[in-house]
């Protein structure tokens, strides 16, 4: 059953993750380009877990914590640059 699930989930996540990238780059709007980029940061971790799976390994699970954190400050840093103008104030 996992060696059906895990590779047709990486196929959708993909799929996901080029919408994502559409939304990024056909965005109207700064805050649909943010959202798309938080979104895609998300499908991004979602396959790096999917891989530490296919793989059985966990370096893959910290590397996905380290992207986790790093998405969740930029979103934050993006978020505060529309609102204000300044990151660091």
């Amino acid at each position: 059953m996992l060696t059906v699930a895990v590779p047709l989930t990486i196929g959708l996540v993909g799929l996901a993750m080029a919408l994502n990238l559409w939304r990024l780059l056909a965005g109207p709007a700064l805050e649909d380009r943010i959202l798309a980029l938080d979104t895609l940061t998300v499908n991004a971790i979602a396959l790096v877990m999917l891989a530490g799976i296919a793989l059985g390994t966990r370096a893959y699970f910290e590397a996905a914590l380290i992207l986790a954190m790093m998405g969740f400050v930029g979103t934050v840093a993006l978020a505060k640059y529309r609102l204000g103008g300044d990151i660091i104030e």
